[in-house]
């Protein structure tokens, strides 16, 4: 990591600790239920700045690696298989295509990371339901899960992008195992998934290594019983959020790996899904049974990229840009919601 990573990162990393602070300290200090105008409102906030982010990296993106010269653009053509064809161009203009190649593989990465999320949501809504949490405590633990989420994700994205520089042949096992998740997806889009709390993984780990309360108390994560400190069953309900977005990282990480192998853009693109995640969760979890097939568009999605990745070598020959996989995702996830939208699901009597 050279100074100017350090700086955009470390700028980075404050300016959304900060937002997130400012969230539980001054909107949520107490929990409540979050009902639809709320969720849509900070849903909007989020992609808004989400967005804003894009024009920051289409006007200053050269900042985070900070390439002076023409030369220095072409290195990092090579290092990270950007799709730009510098031919003819001076240094200035160079720099230009560059930023906007960049602000462009973000805009795509965040895109396939925010529609993998609706997946995730399904899962979080089985959990809440399985374990009886009441609505006004899901915004904490969907808060603090997205605190863990940072640290985790920036763990397995620069340890990715290290084997991918080291070993560039693991594309192509991130491409298959794409393929194939995209086609698991396809086949179960139909299966009701159910969660048995008393086998899951993160129960019996942390019932066997900790001592659990077995009642919730309010928000707390922990209580106290006999000078003895107890973990309360929200906190495992936290732990198997944050259990489950490990899980969904093996599936949205390497996708956005497909567009871009710069891992900074892969992790300012997770982070930006992950903290609208929490109002995107609200939002559709009221209205998820009306987009029924949108797994399929999500299952359309990820086997997309899987084989981008496979053959990625020969798309880069015919010149597939950045551009086109942004028009191809969209186009996938708008035929899934207007599909849902024209032939609704019928209800079963």
């Amino acid at each position: 990591m050279n100074s100017n990573e350090l700086i955009f990162f470390s700028v980075f990393i404050v300016g959304i600790l900060t937002i997130l602070l400012f969230d539980l300290g001054v909107f949520n200090r107490k929990s409540h239920v979050v009902h639809f105008k709320e969720a849509m409102f900070w849903t909007f906030v989020w992609v808004a700045l989400a967005f804003g982010f894009f024009m920051v990296l289409r006007t200053h993106g050269d900042l985070i690696h900070g390439p002076q010269n023409l030369a220095d653009v072409k290195a990092l053509v090579t290092k990270f298989g950007h799709p730009i064809h510098l031919e003819g161009m001076n240094d200035a203009q160079a720099i230009i295509a560059y930023r906007h190649n960049l602000a462009l593989e973000y805009l795509t990465g965040y895109l396939i990371e925010y529609s993998l999320s609706v997946d995730n949501v399904f899962v979080m809504i089985l959990i809440f339901s399985a374990f009886g949490v009441q609505q006004a405590y899901y915004k904490r633990i969907l808060f603090w899960g997205i605190l863990g989420a940072l640290i985790m994700r920036f763990i397995f994205i620069f340890l990715s992008s290290a084997l991918i520089q080291r070993f560039e042949w693991i594309l192509y096992v991130f491409g298959g195992f794409l393929v194939i998740t995209g086609i698991q997806m396809f086949r179960n889009r139909n299966k009701e998934d159910k969660i048995d709390t008393a086998k899951h993984p993160v129960v019996r780990f942390t019932s066997k290594y900790f001592r659990v309360d077995d009642q919730y108390k309010g928000q707390k994560f922990f209580t106290r019983k006999n000078g003895k400190r107890y973990i309360t069953p929200l906190f495992i309900v936290l732990l198997i959020i944050e259990f489950t977005d490990v899980i969904f990282a093996v599936d949205s990480v390497p996708a956005i790996f497909a567009i871009t192998k710069d891992p900074y853009i892969v992790f300012f693109s997770n982070i930006f899904a992950i903290i609208g995640l929490r109002t995107l969760f609200f939002l559709l979890s009221d209205i998820m049974n009306k987009f029924h097939y949108l797994k399929v568009g999500l299952a359309a999605l990820l086997t997309f990229i899987g084989v981008k990745m496979l053959i990625h070598t020969w798309l880069e020959k015919i010149g597939f840009t950045t551009m086109d996989s942004l028009l191809v995702i969209l186009g996938i996830l708008s035929v899934s919601i207007v599909a849902s939208l024209i032939f609704p699901k019928k209800e079963v009597i």
